[in-house]
């Protein structure tokens, strides 16, 4: 079993971004993927590890992005390399519906415990995010016997179709892909910086559109699952005004409907507390995670009330590759890492770095028009000056200047206009800020 070779966590740029060998590799993607697959930056990665990504012309890179919120863990971690490489070793695949594993129960033991509150809960396990939200819908739907499920706007699920469905935004998630499942219903969310008539009104007024949209429209009595991100990831990070969630748990509770909180980009540490339903003291009744689970390798999850999620019948649920034996031992590394090295505490350490820097940089620049978020999920929503009209022209050009310097960073938005950051839990504070003196120097030149 090979070691974890650390990476000097340093930004190095020894060609310009792209470099001559990303750039043949990207001339040979073109060639042999299909075009819908896009690239941010393509850089070709060929190690990974703390808070850095090394390409294959020896750049070494800044990474505000994880994956996508994937790699909280940092890339390569060491229990994660370790318990994955030994299950490797030893078997890759039974399937668990034919022969189990030790791993898979493991791992829905450490879900049962970890997520918000104390009732006896049971955990099944998928592949991706769009595959645990999928599964929420069909085991709230087979407990309720009902049908409709309540989404809200600005919010994503997947791409799937029933996620697509679910999803808010059109382009590039919807567009073409059409029909969607039938019997999804959108209503309003607390956005505070959108609100029309303040952020000071925002929750209330949300949550009483919402549930009046939910009775006249639909029929509490008809809806399955209402399913909402506690901060909506691909609509810009979004955190619903204090009150709101509450408002709708409480809503759901009288009404016999599921309450689930898509934890998918959210969890695992990221906000600052292990799920950011915990904010607020929200207690789903079904909780979806993925993305930060397993340090790189595909996991997901659906947790949630022993007595809905056993109302599938035996066999209703499951997978060939669902809870796959490596990233299941991949899993169990990464929660022994985040315990271990108090990734909770080191993700609000991020956040009040960025966000104090961030909101220096708002005093200057009038282009940022609104700095939100918790823990190292944070973002930086961009206006044209004086208004609040979104400015994805300028989204563009900052992003654009971030990778020619070495940082990675990632676009976001109903709009376009938000960049976010989700820098690795365990990335050394010296990148951190050498990250955002490139981003303020980016927003010093656009």
């Amino acid at each position: 079993m090979s070691a974890v070779t650390p990476l000097p966590q340093e930004r190095r740029l020894v060609t310009a971004i792209p470099g001559p060998k990303s750039q043949e590799l990207q001339a040979r993607k073109l060639g042999a993927v299909a075009a819908g697959v896009g690239t941010t930056l393509p850089v070709y990665v060929t190690r990974a590890n703390g808070g850095v990504l090394e390409d294959v012309d020896g750049n070494s890179l800044i990474d505000f992005g994880s994956g996508i919120a994937v790699t909280n863990v940092g890339n390569s971690a060491e229990a994660v390399v370790a318990r994955a490489s030994e299950q490797l070793a030893a078997f890759t695949h039974t399937c668990f519906m034919v022969t189990p594993y030790e791993g898979y129960v493991a791992v829905a033991e450490q879900l049962n415990e970890l997520t918000p509150g104390d009732h006896d809960k049971r955990t099944a396990l998928f592949n991706s995010g769009a595959e645990a939200v999928e599964n929420a819908v069909k085991i709230a739907r087979a407990y309720t016997k009902r049908t409709a499920v309540v989404v809200f706007d600005h919010g994503y699920h997947g791409r799937t179709n029933l996620t697509m469905g679910l999803t808010a935004k059109n382009m590039p998630y919807k567009q073409g892909f059409g029909p969607f499942a039938p019997e999804i219903h959108r209503v309003p969310v607390a956005y505070p910086y959108r609100w029309l008539t303040g952020a000071e009104n925002c929750a209330a007024e949300a949550a009483a559109q919402a549930i009046d949209m939910i009775n006249k429209q639909i029929g509490a009595e008809n809806v399955a699952a209402i399913i909402i991100e506690p901060i909506q990831g691909e609509g810009g990070f979004i955190e619903p005004a204090k009150g709101f969630l509450p408002a709708i748990v409480e809503f759901a509770k009288a009404n016999g409907i599921v309450f689930v909180a898509d934890e998918i980009q959210t969890g695992f540490c990221r906000t600052g507390q292990w799920f950011a339903c915990e904010d607020e003291g929200i207690v789903p009744d079904l909780i979806t995670t993925a993305k930060g689970i397993a340090g790189g390798l595909p996991l997901a999850a659906v947790t949630g009330r022993a007595e809905i999620m056993d109302a599938a019948h035996a066999g209703g649920l499951g997978g060939t590759y669902g809870g796959n034996p490596v990233a299941c031992a991949a899993a169990l590394g990464s929660i022994e890492t985040m315990k271990e090295q108090d990734l909770v505490g080191k993700a609000q350490r991020i956040g009040e770095v960025m966000l104090g820097r961030l909101r220096a940089m708002q005093e200057k620049f009038d282009v940022i028009g609104e700095v939100r978020g918790r823990g190292a999920m944070v973002a930086v929503e961009l206006v044209k000056p004086g208004t609040k009209e979104a400015n994805t022209e300028v989204t563009a050009a900052i992003a654009k200047a971030c990778h020619a310097e070495g940082l990675v960073v990632l676009t976001a938005g109903t709009y376009g206009n938000v960049l976010r950051f989700l820098p690795p839990l365990v990335m050394p504070e010296h990148l951190l800020n050498e990250g955002l003196d490139i981003l303020e120097a980016a927003f010093a030149a656009a």
